[in-house]
């Protein structure tokens, strides 16, 4: 038996247009899942077709993850396209807004809250709802480094991710006598488009912190797929919540 096979398993992945998101939903289909992929416009639909020409079960969903009818109403359509039965949620998507801390304003402030932490926390209990009637069930939070140390410039991502470890490892002392696994991915240093002020190879800042990874390099979307995978099968089911680095050894340097 391989632990790590997810043929038949249903999932819902926010944010699997790009980045991390589209990696960690690729992944998840390349171990047998069915997924269905959020993103905020049309563009999810070309994604999804990319996908099913590789010969996945893939649908595309548009969801407005900023405010909570659109999330319950997105996830009602997501369980239509699943056949009403959802084993694995992922909260990828996730914005970024940079300002210093004393001149961020509020409207930044209230969109990376609510598409960062309000989001994820509504879809948790709508996700947690079905599974528990189902018996079982995974979901994968995606943290960031943050959640250790709080940055610069960006006092609204740092709260949201310092909030959504949190409330996972909240989640799980209420649900894992559910049957449900709650946990979260911390990526660190990333070469996706969320952090393309600082991918660029003559910033002084990616060399600093290129020269603080083990690894020596930034990472890639194929470094959380395994990972991802791990926590959606059987292979994790006395992993509960756990909040794991996939950083190259940035936080023990």
């Amino acid at each position: 038996m391989n632990c790590f096979d997810l043929t038949g398993k249903k999932a819902l992945v926010t944010g699997g247009t790009r980045g991390l998101g589209r990696g960690m939903a690729e992944g998840l289909m390349e171990a047998g899942a069915e997924v269905v992929i959020c993103g905020t416009n049309a563009h999810v639909n070309a994604v999804c077709q990319e996908f099913r020409e590789k010969g996945y079960v893939c649908h595309g969903l548009i969801m407005d993850l900023r405010r909570r009818a659109y999330l319950e109403e997105g996830f009602r359509e997501a369980m239509e396209m699943l056949g009403q039965r959802l084993d694995i949620l992922v909260n990828a998507a996730g914005v970024q807004r940079r300002n210093s801390s004393e001149v961020f304003t509020e409207e930044d402030w209230d969109m990376v809250l609510a598409v960062n932490l309000t989001a994820p926390f509504v879809l948790c209990q709508l996700a947690a709802k079905q599974m528990i009637k189902q018996g079982k069930g995974k979901i994968i939070n995606i943290s960031s480094m943050l959640a250790y140390f709080g940055g610069q410039t960006v006092p609204a991502y740092a709260a949201s991710k310092g909030g959504l470890t949190q409330f996972t490892k909240t989640m799980c002392n209420d649900l894992a006598a559910k049957g449900i696994n709650i946990n979260c991915i911390a990526p660190g240093y990333m070469e996706t488009d969320m952090n393309t002020a600082l991918t660029d190879e003559t910033n002084p800042r990616y060399q600093e912190i290129r020269s603080r990874i083990p690894q020596g390099r930034w990472g890639t979307a194929e470094d959380v797929k395994g990972v991802c995978i791990f926590l959606a099968s059987a292979g994790s089911d006395y992993v509960n919540g756990a909040v794991i680095p996939v950083d190259g050894g940035y936080l023990v340097r």
